[in-house]
């Protein structure tokens, strides 16, 4: 991947990685769990169920590039951009807003 120089155009680089609706499911698992975690861990103020709920989600996102989109995740490039793409992708899904931004990522 060449260097990519804002968030904007990560952005579709990243929905291109994503293209497949199955990779996408294991990320909004991933998303899924690292929010539960990140909940559980503020009601009970015990921090290792962050910590589980973020294992939770790498093993769920990293499986999907792995095994079903085969490609490498952007997270080992851009680290902070991909959790800032991973949730902006769950949240635009679930309020349906998401299929526009998948159209011109795969064109």
């Amino acid at each position: 991947m060449d260097p990519v120089p804002n968030f904007r155009a990560f952005w579709l680089v990243y929905l291109r990685d994503h293209l497949d609706p199955r990779c996408r499911a294991l990320h909004y698992c991933a998303s899924v769990c690292g929010l539960a975690g990140l909940g559980t861990a503020l009601v009970t103020r015990d921090w290792r169920a962050a910590l589980i709920g973020m294992v939770l989600a790498y093993a769920f996102a990293w499986s999907g590039h792995f095994f079903v989109a085969h490609n490498r995740p952007t997270t080992f490039r851009y680290p902070l951009w991909s959790l800032a793409a991973d949730y902006r992708m769950f949240f635009r899904w679930l309020t349906g807003r998401l299929s526009g931004d998948l159209a011109r990522a795969a064109r």
